[in-house]
């Protein structure tokens, strides 16, 4: 959605209470998922919906359903939402609900928000008062579906927000578990950013005679963003990424690293240097990480550092820059990494460090982009090996080492040494 003066399009058929909260944050005219999207759902069309974050999805289904929810007032039931929104990560499900308070706060809708890392008691307790709209994320839904503190049979509207990431996350059983509890009279959305077979084949358990929604080009939409790449060696990498963030400009940075301990690691070296940064990734606690999302969205941190998984569905605006302090194994990251940056119209950099081991990676991202990144040979710690690296000097080493004996792979796919201790995960 774009700020301008006058409302515009598609806002025009919204309540009066829905527009005004939609202008009170400043928003006028849709963007082209809204103006594509909102007429159907008002006619309560199921949906099939291809969209990155960033695009304005989220608002596209949040302002149709408190249209419905205001158009059908009644008191939901204890234990029973009237509309459920599955979300992949904790911090996506928060985002969707203060969207859904911060657009429904002249209307009576209620909701709230459920997942795991945090006490369940709170969560409980907001059930059994009752509410209107249920975000959750799957784990924790389905532990208190399993205790009878929640039933699904009341769920008007069903929304399943970024499948793609929820499959990528190992969540296809307990999401087959969810659809089998709603009733077979309701609503469905399904988002997606990428439409693959995995996901038409779940899109279709769920949705009927839908209308199609693409925003998604053909080109990963990167066009606004400025990127650079800069090769360094290995062990340059933290005085490289400190002597970046001197730079006071750049006020609100995400970094990826694609391991935990590595996240922490460059957290304690931007700290030594007087650079406020936190570290978000899965072995922090929930607390710990929206304190840390807390901290950057306020300013009170500079430079959040995160690993792929944590960062999944977080949306932050005002972000200057990305920096690949690794580079992504998997081409498409990159896209959804530098992404969080160039928002709402707003142009972006992206800067990557690439070393030798991940010069092929590097030549996978421009491959799926379908042109050449720009190379800084001005930094003071460019390294010509690094940037010529071809055949084995360019490939990663191995994943997972064990100091003795062989390693095996357990049933559930973890790599475990010969005394049948787990290897640690990379993310």
């Amino acid at each position: 959605m774009k700020k301008e003066n006058a409302p515009c399009g598609v806002f025009g058929l919204l309540r009066t209470e829905i527009a005004r909260a939609v202008a009170d944050a400043g928003y006028t005219t849709p963007s082209p998922i809204q103006e594509q999207s909102i007429p159907s759902l008002l006619e309560g069309r199921d949906m099939i919906g291809c969209a990155q974050t960033g695009t304005g999805k989220t608002a596209a289904f949040t302002l149709p359903i408190l249209q419905h929810l205001a158009h059908h007032a009644k008191r939901p039931a204890p234990g029973k939402p009237r509309v459920l929104i599955l979300a992949p990560t904790r911090e996506l499900a928060a985002q969707i609900n203060d969207s859904v308070i911060k657009y429904g706060k002249y209307t009576k809708t209620t909701s709230t928000v459920i997942f795991g890392g945090v006490g369940q008691h709170p969560q409980v307790k907001a059930m059994r008062q009752g509410v209107d709209i249920l975000v959750a994320t799957p784990g924790r839904l389905i532990d208190l579906i399993n205790q009878r503190h929640i039933q699904l049979s009341a769920v008007e509207i069903f929304v399943l927000d970024e499948a793609d990431r929820m499959l990528d996350m190992g969540f296809i059983h307990d999401i087959r578990k969810v659809i089998a509890k709603l009733p077979e009279k309701r609503q469905s959305l399904f988002y997606s950013a990428t439409i693959e077979p995995a996901v038409v084949e779940l899109a279709r358990t769920l949705v009927h005679n839908p209308v199609h929604v693409s925003i998604t080009p053909d080109k990963p939409a990167v066009e606004r963003i400025k990127q650079k790449v800069m090769f360094v060696s290995k062990k340059d990498k933290d005085r490289l990424i400190v002597n970046i963030l001197r730079n006071k400009k750049m006020n609100r940075v995400i970094v990826f690293t694609q391991m935990k301990h590595v996240a922490n690691k460059v957290v304690r070296q931007l700290q030594d240097a007087g650079i406020t940064s936190s570290a978000i990734h899965g072995n922090k606690s929930q607390t710990a990480r929206t304190k840390s999302l807390s901290a950057f969205k306020e300013g009170r941190i500079r430079a959040l550092i995160a690993t792929d998984i944590a960062a999944r569905g977080i949306d932050v605006d005002g972000i200057s820059h990305v920096i690949n302090y690794d580079m992504p194994v998997e081409p498409e990251t990159y896209v959804h990494r530098i992404g969080r940056t160039a928002r709402a119209g707003a142009d972006g950099s992206a800067i990557s460090f690439c070393s030798a081991p991940e010069r092929d990676y590097l030549r996978a991202v421009e491959r799926l982009i379908q042109t050449p990144i720009d190379i800084d040979l001005e930094h003071a710690l460019h390294c010509e090996e690094s940037m010529t690296a071809t055949g084995d000097a360019a490939k990663p080493g191995p994943k997972v080492r064990a100091p003795r004996g062989k390693v095996t792979v357990g049933a559930n796919g973890q790599a475990k040494r010969r005394n049948g201790r787990r290897m640690p995960r990379r993310h």
